[in-house]
């Protein structure tokens, strides 16, 4: 994620915050220096959000090492100053599996507030909960309160929450992936639309709430559709067959001219009939300020490439494809080259059997 610097990384996950949880910090120190004008009352405002997003952590470490028991990778985990994000390859197609990866999360912050509530007993510092407040009240009681506020939010039935990965779990195990999506989605934003008219009249946080609900329960949506046009189709129904490709000792004045020439934005580079790299553009965008026009394309393209075959099915290629830098893939058949893939044709081809889907929909409603 752009705008995002990596503090470190357990048990091979990369953990990193984005640049606006800074804006949170500095907002959580002004609201505890205008409440007390103390820089210690500044100091523990800050520590008790850094304490909840180590919480958070926990929590999307929850959902990393569950889907990983179940060979999914996790990316990394970001945190936003509204809450944090674990980039999982994908969500596991098994209802099961999908229900205990998404309710591992809000279980682990329901352990963690356990053991603060435990803690606090111990300590002798638990105090009615109408005494406690933003900036007032026992630390650990107040960091029990808002894990407790995190695993209800969490377990709100609409997505992105946790809560709308469950219900379609359940859903997925009475009825079909797609369908079990949609209600899901469209009980979200039913709850979205809610939230703004109470935002509206009320508290205008429930309208920043509002919008990211909506916004989660249509990208799920979206995301399910494209999987199921995707699902069984095989690379060779999908990919490029009109491209171009480019020789390593050709110049980058070559690339250029090929670019300029049509839609094509990245170049397998070919030797001998085999596949040894890709030109992608923004590489070929670099080398050009860089070196100029006269430096050979075997100097700059990607030699790491990852290379499918006709026969493999797209919807795994796109996984693979979302997951690089550069996002054209070759196709091979026999060890022979014959298309390309990219992230823009499979959205063609996706908007292209979404359309053909609602024609045939359509007429088998007028006949």
């Amino acid at each position: 994620m752009r705008w995002s610097a990596n503090i470190g990384t357990f048990a091979g996950i990369g953990v990193r915050v984005h640049a606006t949880f800074l804006i949170l910090l500095v907002w959580v120190g002004l609201i505890h220096w205008r409440a007390e004008k103390r820089w210690t009352a500044v100091a523990e405002g800050i520590g008790f959000i850094l304490a909840l997003f180590g919480c958070v952590v926990l929590h999307e470490f929850g959902h990393a090492l569950t889907a990983r028991r179940f060979g999914i990778r996790t990316r990394d985990i970001t945190l936003l100053p509204i809450g944090g994000v674990a980039r999982l390859e994908r969500m596991p197609d098994e209802p099961r599996q999908e229900l205990l990866v998404a309710g591992a999360g809000p279980l682990v912050s329901l352990a963690i507030a356990g053991v603060l509530y435990l803690l606090s007993r111990i300590s002798g510092e638990l105090t009615p909960l109408e005494q406690l407040s933003a900036t007032g009240g026992p630390f650990l009681q107040r960091l029990m309160f808002v894990n407790l506020l995190l695993v209800a939010f969490n377990l709100l039935p609409a997505f992105p929450m946790d809560g709308g990965r469950i219900l379609r779990s359940l859903l997925a195990l009475r009825m079909d992936y797609a369908r079990a999506t949609r209600i899901a989605a469209t009980l979200g934003q039913t709850l979205a639309f809610g939230f703004g008219l109470l935002g509206l009249f009320g508290n205008p946080f429930l309208i920043l709430i509002a919008f990211f609900v909506w916004l989660g329960a249509t990208q799920e949506a979206a995301l399910t559709q494209m999987k199921t046009a995707l699902s069984g189709i095989p690379l060779s129904r999908a990919m490029i067959t009109d491209f171009r490709t480019l020789a390593p000792d050709d110049a980058l004045s070559d690339a250029v001219a090929a670019l300029l020439a049509g839609s094509q934005q990245d170049f397998p580079v070919v030797k001998d009939g085999a596949v040894v790299g890709v030109l992608c553009r923004a590489d070929l965008l670099t080398a050009l300020a860089r070196d100029g026009e006269a430096a050979p394309v075997g100097e700059v393209m990607r030699k790491d490439v990852e290379q499918v075959e006709a026969t493999d099915l797209l919807e795994p290629a796109l996984l693979r494809l979302q997951g690089r830098e550069c996002n054209t893939l070759p196709v091979l058949q026999r060890g022979r080259l014959v298309g390309i893939v990219t992230m823009e044709n499979v959205g063609e081809y996706i908007s292209v059997q979404a359309a053909g889907q609602r024609g045939r929909e359509t007429h088998k409603a007028h006949a």
